[in-house]
């Protein structure tokens, strides 16, 4: 996936499409009415917006996403952990847990992704 560097608003804005989608434009703009406060052409000028980026698609009046949450976010991180750790996932790790300590679920949770990974990797 390409990175798509979305502002605080834009991100908000697609965080609302993925909850609601498929969308129809119309009921989009009274959602972004009630959440945000927009008038019509700002939910349209950030829909176009979106759109131009390849994140999301206005087809028929009905809005959709071209790149589900879990892609963008996950992009997201990896370029976060390569810009500020030079893509070493154990010193990204190392420095979340100096400020913030794990509890055990999430340890165990962590032990569950490493031995899937191990086992997929036996295979």
């Amino acid at each position: 996936m390409k990175e798509i560097e979305l502002g605080t608003i834009q991100e908000r804005f697609a965080d609302l499409v993925w909850a609601n989608e498929p969308v129809a434009s119309g009921e989009l703009v009274k959602i972004c009415e009630k959440e945000f406060k927009w008038k019509k052409p700002t939910t349209y000028t950030v829909l176009r917006k979106l759109c131009e980026k390849g994140l999301l698609q206005n087809v028929d009046g009905v809005v959709s996403s071209l790149v589900s949450r879990e892609e963008f976010y996950s992009a997201k991180s990896e370029q976060i952990i390569e810009d500020s750790y030079k893509g070493s996932l154990p010193a990204f790790i190392a420095a979340f847990t100096s400020r913030k300590k794990l509890t055990s679920g999430e340890v165990e949770e962590i032990q569950k992704m490493i031995d899937a990974f191990l086992e997929e990797k036996e295979e």
